[in-house]
């Protein structure tokens, strides 16, 4: 039987204290995610994330809308960060994520913040487009732990990671959440300016499945430790879901967790693409459902269609 969360064990070992110190050497010259800016964030230099070294959060609450074993009955402890490692046209938190609405914080406020959510009665704490802040909230999770903190950590990302920086999060994060957002390399670069996403995302996920393997789910419906892929459906076909399914199904698990989403809208600056400017249909939405089910894909959450 494994005890969760493991990070107590990193932090009673001294081991979390040096996966921080690790971390934010590589803000000197930033490579903490794919883009490689290189600045150096601990002078306050931004690079393609607009972050520099202060953490911003925009807000943080119980949430409810989450998959079920993530919000369970209680909710999802959500922590949403400002800023992201990407630049997509027709993201749905564009005023969080683009033009970063959000306060600045420090670490102990970022501890008390989980802390909070724990006192709450929340199931876990879900970072909410994390990655450009690994350093920082490693620095804040040692401080909670310090302070009581006992609940599962879910990493909850846009799926451009290094992996480099993923394992130095190995036995710190319970629950892996990753979307995979395109299966093609001409939309990733159009839509998201990550022309690698695929190729990048493909091994950031394989990195998350190696540390957590498929999602645990306990008696009570909640879910303990392992990885949930999340895939939204776009019109026209430009997710190239079948490639991603594929992935997911023969190089992952036939019993990864996914969750296919309908819920796109033409958010942000959609309208300026003709193609992405509509909600995608019905047919399109079972389409993706047909591929998961062909290729033996049955755990998950599938939507009602939203129209």
């Amino acid at each position: 039987m494994v005890d969760y969360p493991t990070y107590i064990k990193l932090y009673r070992s001294g081991e979390l204290k040096n996966r921080v110190k690790r971390a934010y050497e590589l803000l000197k010259k930033c490579t903490i995610c794919p883009r490689r800016c290189g600045v150096n964030r601990l002078k306050g230099e931004r690079g393609v994330c607009k972050s520099g070294f202060e953490l911003v959060v925009s807000s943080f609450h119980c949430h409810f809308g989450e998959e079920p074993p993530i919000s369970g009955y209680r909710g999802s402890g959500t922590i949403f960060f400002t800023h992201c490692n990407l630049g997509c046209v027709f993201c749905q938190n564009y005023p969080i994520s683009h033009l970063g609405n959000g306060n600045r914080v420090s670490q102990k406020r970022l501890a008390e913040m989980m802390l909070a959510l724990q006192d709450k009665g929340c199931h876990n704490i879900n970072l909410v487009t994390p990655t450009h802040f690994v350093p920082q909230i490693l620095s804040s999770l040692s401080l909670a732990i310090e302070n009581g903190l006992n609940i599962p950590l879910v990493y909850n990302c846009g799926g451009y990671e290094r992996v480099e920086t993923l394992k130095l999060l190995r036995g710190i994060v319970d629950i892996y959440m990753p979307d995979i957002k395109y299966g093609g390399m001409e939309e990733a670069k159009k839509y998201s300016s990550a022309p690698d996403y695929f190729k990048i995302a493909k091994e950031a996920v394989k990195e998350m499945y190696r540390q957590v393997g498929n999602l645990r789910i306990n008696k009570e419906g909640i879910a303990q430790k392992g990885l949930l892929v999340r895939h939204l459906v776009l019109p026209n076909g430009l997710a190239r879901s079948r490639k991603v399914l594929t992935f997911l199904a023969k190089e992952i698990s036939p019993y990864v967790y996914v969750s296919i989403m309908s819920q796109y809208f033409p958010a942000y600056r959609a309208r300026e693409f003709k193609e992405l400017n509509r909600r995608i249909t019905p047919e399109e939405y079972e389409e993706v459902l047909s591929v998961a089910d062909e290729l033996g894909l049955k755990r998950g959450w599938r939507q009602e269609y939203e129209t």
